[in-house]
């Protein structure tokens, strides 16, 4: 069954000109605003408008959002029901996911992963000064201009607020929401997340864009949920054969890889402070003679 389009017609304001993508809950346009001009308009799938626990959650995605104002996070202008539609009208960030960017491009360079990851821990840094967790940070969810280096943070669709009573936080035993991949030990089993389950995203994101690779090795959905359960990740400097990356940067990344949140680093601000000491140390911060000065030169340079 085709789902309906809704390019041409215009809702709160908001003339929609084309679909431009559609997720399990919701579909985007590309819009146009009379004072806000180009927009990304979020409309609740048509078959789950009459589902009142759906509503409730893509009215929280807004409501979210909407409270988390920087540079760094795609702002929310407005959000609702209108003509029997649930939307969620966002500013419009050129550029493309940082997923497909670096499908494209391969492993980055340090310094270029270093600037990333400050822009991802300063957005998220003014989420959780807001009282937003946002739980599912990965690749897919980053806007990334590879012409200005820029990057943007979007989707608070299982966002918590840290706010909220410990009862109307919990999740229900064995379940977790978020994306495997990326997803913090802790919320495996439905606990009660804080801030530094977002830093366990981040370091993972870090260590896939200096590594090409995962920590976790599950080939499996099964193999990795028991592994970021009880498994250790794979060293940095293990990761590539024949990469080497400095002492300091290694030991930033696998800190935030921690299984105990206790043991990463307090904040997301702190972790990308260790990261680019690390960078900043350089590729001679490891001994080892010729050849591991030539390895860290092939980890150092693209």
């Amino acid at each position: 069954m085709s789902s309906e389009n809704l390019a041409g017609r215009t809702i709160a304001g908001y003339r929609l000109l084309e679909r431009v993508g559609e997720g399990g809950t919701a579909e985007v346009y590309r819009a146009e605003h009379a004072e806000r001009g180009p927009c990304a308009f979020k409309v609740l799938r048509q078959r789950l408008r009459g589902d009142p626990t759906a509503v409730k959650r893509f009215l929280r995605e807004a409501g979210y959002g909407s409270r988390v104002r920087h540079p760094g996070v795609v702002r929310t202008y407005d959000y609702g029901e209108a003509d029997g539609l649930y939307y969620l009208a966002l500013e419009w960030a050129d550029g493309k996911s940082l997923a497909d960017y670096v499908h494209r491009a391969g492993r980055l360079a340090p310094a270029q992963v270093g600037r990333l990851v400050r822009q991802l821990a300063d957005a998220l840094g003014a989420a959780h000064q807001a009282g937003i967790i946002h739980r599912d940070l990965k690749p897919e969810n980053i806007i990334y201009e590879p012409t200005t280096g820029q990057v943007k943070l979007l989707d608070f669709g299982i966002a918590r607020d840290a706010e909220l009573p410990a009862e109307e936080r919990l999740t229900r035993t064995g379940f977790f929401v978020g994306t495997l991949k990326y997803v913090a030990p802790e919320a495996l089993s439905g606990e009660l997340v804080d801030g530094r389950a977002d830093i366990f995203s981040l370091a993972t994101i870090t260590y896939w864009l200096l590594a090409g690779v995962h920590p976790f090795t599950g080939r499996t959905p099964r193999e990795l949920f028991q592994q970021l359960l009880s498994g250790s990740p794979v060293p940095l400097n293990h990761a590539v054969r024949g990469v080497v990356f400095p002492a300091a940067l290694e030991t930033a990344v696998m800190r935030g890889l921690a299984r105990d949140p206790a043991k990463r680093q307090p904040t997301v601000a702190a972790f990308a402070a260790d990261v680019e000491a690390g960078i900043a140390a350089g590729p001679g911060a490891k001994g080892g003679g010729l050849l591991e000065a030539l390895k860290r030169a092939l980890g150092w340079q693209r």
